[in-house]
């Protein structure tokens, strides 16, 4: 079945918060385990200026979602960061890939944005897979940057630069 990847309605939130409910969905990111309606409901109802919440859709089911946010501050406004997951049950499918190609599209090609930064975990092979093969490339290596059951861990530092 075809995968559609669309802006957030306020329908989504409750399957977007079922989707950061997993495992590999909150160890990848920064979210926490047990993840709360109402937390979700704040966070994604009314969007800020220059923030855009994508999801992907298959079969009436949110599977992924990638939130963007373009820098307000004037000699930033080039430059967007993002972060992402796909659901538990649907990674290994392309879905990330069509998320990240939309939102690639419309940063370059509608919100005039030249440059995209990223963080990922360094033991997460298959996103810096995806990463790479979209265009992007390892600056550098943060260590310690965040707390994740219970170790602290490293994190790349990644951008593409539209040429």
């Amino acid at each position: 079945m075809e995968v559609i990847i669309r802006h957030l309605e306020s329908k989504d939130i409750e399957q977007v918060k079922n989707l950061y409910a997993g495992k590999n969905a909150y160890s990848g990111t920064l979210q926490l385990p047990l993840p709360s309606l109402d937390a979700w409901n704040r966070r994604l109802s009314d969007l800020p200026a220059g923030v855009h919440s994508l999801v992907a859709e298959k079969e009436g089911v949110i599977v992924g979602q990638l939130g963007f946010e373009v820098c307000q501050n004037a000699r930033r406004r080039h430059v967007a960061s993002f972060g992402m997951a796909v659901h538990d049950d649907y990674q290994k499918q392309g879905i990330g890939s069509q998320l990240l190609s939309e939102i690639i599209d419309l940063a370059e090609n509608w919100l005039n944005v030249q440059r995209i930064e990223l963080t990922v975990y360094t033991d997460n092979h298959s996103a810096i897979a995806l990463y790479e093969k979209h265009g992007f490339v390892i600056e550098g290596e943060s260590v310690n940057y965040a707390f994740r059951n219970g170790c602290y861990v490293n994190v790349y530092q990644m951008a593409r630069v539209k040429k």
